[in-house]
């Protein structure tokens, strides 16, 4: 399967929504067994709403000038990654290995999209 800049807004989409949905409706039914509050939760979901939009977006109307708005969401991905071990390192005491290891996976999931849209903003660069 070949990867372009449409499929990688919809896998990033999907993924965004994936994650609202886990960390608003399953992880908040469960904040004993993960350990991060509620409301954390659920400031977590929304950005995670707001990726999806966003991405899903893209994917349905974009045609030219991808890069940019790749770079875009690529940014945003990281700065919920960093937001995210924010939130592992506050809450800590907190946390059960569940709660560390479900944040730490979601985090290597999302940077290795990002890895993926960064490597082909590079690879379009080269080809122009």
């Amino acid at each position: 399967m070949k990867l372009t800049p449409k499929k990688i807004f919809l896998i990033d989409g999907l993924g965004a929504l994936l994650t609202a949905f886990l960390l608003a409706i399953v992880l908040t039914q469960f904040e004993d067994i993960f350990g991060m509050p509620q409301k954390t939760l659920l400031v977590l979901s929304s950005i995670a709403c707001i990726y999806a939009g966003y991405s899903l977006f893209n994917y349905k109307f974009l045609r030219k000038n991808w890069k940019f708005f790749m770079i875009i969401i690529a940014i945003a991905n990281v700065i919920y990654c960093c937001l995210t071990l924010y939130f592992i390192f506050f809450y800590k005491n907190k946390l059960t290995n569940l709660g560390i290891i479900y944040f730490l996976l979601e985090i290597f999931i999302i940077i290795s999209l990002t890895c993926i849209e960064i490597n082909m903003i590079v690879s379009s660069r080269k080809n122009n």
